[in-house]
């Protein structure tokens, strides 16, 4: 079934629904490796929605949801970025985020959610998009294959003794 989500800029009438969706991207990252990604707290929707309000006024930031008929049922978070030594990386569009609810999974919203990012970033001149996925995120890794994206990096993490 394929979804009839438009895909629109973030506005603040929207924030209390983004910081719930956030709050299940880290949920779902906890889940997929408790050591790794952070814990769910009460605060988490709150904090969320905080961190993307002030990422709206940026101009080279995209914070794009998914509207089904009023509903915000997905976002994307991405952002045109220059040099990153960090990570050996020239100017790029990174892609932060991405999320659909759950109950409106496997019917279009987070390639659509994708394509206005990639469209929203070539307009911004970004050269090339990069993002990082779960190891365990099988599905957004086979989202992000089908829309061209390759393998560049590994994460590795190991967990130090004695420390908290």
């Amino acid at each position: 079934m394929r979804s009839g989500a438009v895909i629109r800029s973030a506005t603040n009438a929207d924030l209390p629904r983004l910081g719930r969706l956030g709050a299940l991207l880290v949920e779902v990252h906890h889940a997929f490796d408790a050591q790794r990604f952070l814990p769910t707290r009460d605060r988490m929707p709150a904090d969320y929605a905080s961190f993307l309000l002030r990422q709206l006024a940026d101009p080279d930031v995209a914070v794009l949801v998914a509207d089904d008929n009023g509903d915000v049922i997905g976002y994307a978070y991405a952002a045109v970025e220059g040099y990153d030594y960090m990570s050996l990386r020239g100017p790029a569009g990174v892609l932060h985020d991405i999320v659909v609810d759950p109950e409106y999974r496997r019917r279009g919203v987070g390639g659509l959610l994708l394509q206005a990012v990639l469209e929203f970033l070539r307009s911004r001149g970004a050269p090339r998009v990069v993002l990082s996925t779960a190891e365990r995120n099988e599905a957004g890794q086979a989202l992000f294959a089908s829309a061209g994206f390759r393998r560049t990096m590994i994460e590795m993490t190991r967990e130090l003794e004695g420390t908290d």
